[in-house]
């Protein structure tokens, strides 16, 4: 099976702020919108949009056991595992287990984020 395929929209335009959902336990601070997903993998590509003033520090670092990769679309970001804000434009390539997080940002922040839990190496995958 292969992603969902979506012909051209535009998920930032304000006319389809209704394809956004709040992220569980982050309300009020972070929503997505899946943008394509497989089924039968799991893989999938989202983005994640922090509203202005969000801090995850309560909920500590994070890692996943399988890669992902995130590009800053908008706004600014900061990655407290690498001590850095993110800026539009920058790209990572994460492998499983790499720690990042918490975050935060003062003026909000719009992730593009592409996951592969196919490739989880709880799964027995090398990657």
């Amino acid at each position: 099976m292969s992603k969902t395929t979506e012909t051209y929209w535009n998920p930032l335009l304000s006319a389809n702020s209704h394809c956004w959902k709040p992220i569980d336990g982050m309300e009020g601070m972070a929503e997505e919108v899946t943008l394509a997903i497989d089924e039968v993998t799991g893989d999938y590509t989202r983005l994640t949009r922090f509203k202005p003033g969000a801090d995850t520090s309560s909920f500590g670092s994070k890692s996943h056991d399988y890669p992902e990769e995130i590009m800053i679309i908008e706004g600014q970001l900061y990655d407290t595992a690498f001590d850095r804000w993110l800026e539009v434009g920058d790209y990572a390539s994460r492998p499983p287990g790499e720690v990042h997080g918490p975050f935060k940002t003062e003026s909000g922040c719009v992730v593009l984020e592409m996951s592969y839990p196919s490739q989880s190496v709880a799964r027995g995958n090398d990657t």
